[in-house]
């Protein structure tokens, strides 16, 4: 593999001697990303404002929300809402834009030519997204505790689970999204479908607890349904031991199903 001045420069990494483990490659892989990232104003945009801007928009809707028979507050449900926006404008949606940008440039079809194994390259491009999401949470959360006043977590263990597992479900979903996905331009709308259904039906803007009991059924096994109630959980302590485990469940199975299509339908050179 090249150095990390090389991979900058033409975002294809080549073989070198210098980067021997697994470690190595991927963060000689995640340099180039970030840098490339950095170079993408409309990306940049995406993944470290477009969050706050949704959370902005969201405070109101949800002031509008009837949640004395909930135990929420504004603030408990505007604060999980916020991180899930994270976990889709700064994982999910660029992610995919990633993955089928670098395929249709044949960037994946060298990187697969030198040492780096698939594992490696796709959770090198994605390592850079995990990162400054989690980062941006942590800047979220502390921005919605005092704005929104909001007291401290009760059960912060589970908020950090719903978001140290969401990320890589939904970077494994990104995969599994571009593999599917035919040309760059696509992307855009492919993203659509998952964007849609987890702002409006897992519990970032409206509160499961507040829908009927059958709509929250089929919700809660949307993919970013548990990590938001995990992320919530957090902040309220109101859940039970079966809850956690069904939402770790949920997530562990949308996992499992992105891998398995990444595994027979990721394709590493453009279509034809």
């Amino acid at each position: 593999m090249s150095t990390t001045l090389d991979a900058v420069r033409s975002p294809v990494l080549a073989p070198a001697r210098s980067l021997k483990t697994a470690a190595d490659r991927m963060k000689a892989l995640a340099r180039a990303e970030l840098t490339l990232l950095g170079r993408n104003k409309s990306a940049l945009f995406t993944v470290l404002v477009l969050p706050s801007l949704m959370s902005y928009a969201m405070y109101s809707a949800v002031q509008g929300l009837d949640l004395k028979q909930t135990g929420l507050s504004v603030g408990t449900v505007v604060l999980p809402g916020a991180l899930g926006y994270v976990l889709l404008f700064a994982v999910y949606s660029p992610l995919v834009g990633v993955y089928v940008v670098r395929r249709e440039e044949l960037v994946l079809k060298r990187l697969r030519t030198g040492e780096l194994r698939d594992l490696e390259i796709l959770a090198g491009a994605a390592l850079p997204s995990a990162l400054i999401a989690l980062a941006q949470s942590a800047l979220l959360a502390v921005a919605c505790s005092v704005l929104l006043h909001v007291p401290m977590p009760g059960s912060a263990w589970l908020a950090v689970v719903g978001l140290v597992l969401g990320a890589p479900m939904m970077a494994a979903l990104a995969a599994a999204t571009s593999a599917i996905t035919k040309s760059a331009e696509g992307a855009q709308i492919a993203v659509m479908p998952m964007m849609m259904l987890s702002m409006a039906g897992s519990g970032m803007v409206v509160p499961l607890d507040v829908m009927p009991d059958k709509l929250a059924t089929v919700c809660e096994m949307l993919p970013l349904t548990p990590a938001v109630q995990l992320i919530r959980s957090g902040w309220t302590g109101g859940t039970g031991v079966g809850d956690v485990l069904r939402e770790l469940l949920v997530m562990v199975v949308w996992t499992f199903i992105a891998v398995w299509v990444v595994r027979k339908r990721f394709r590493w050179e453009p279509r034809r």
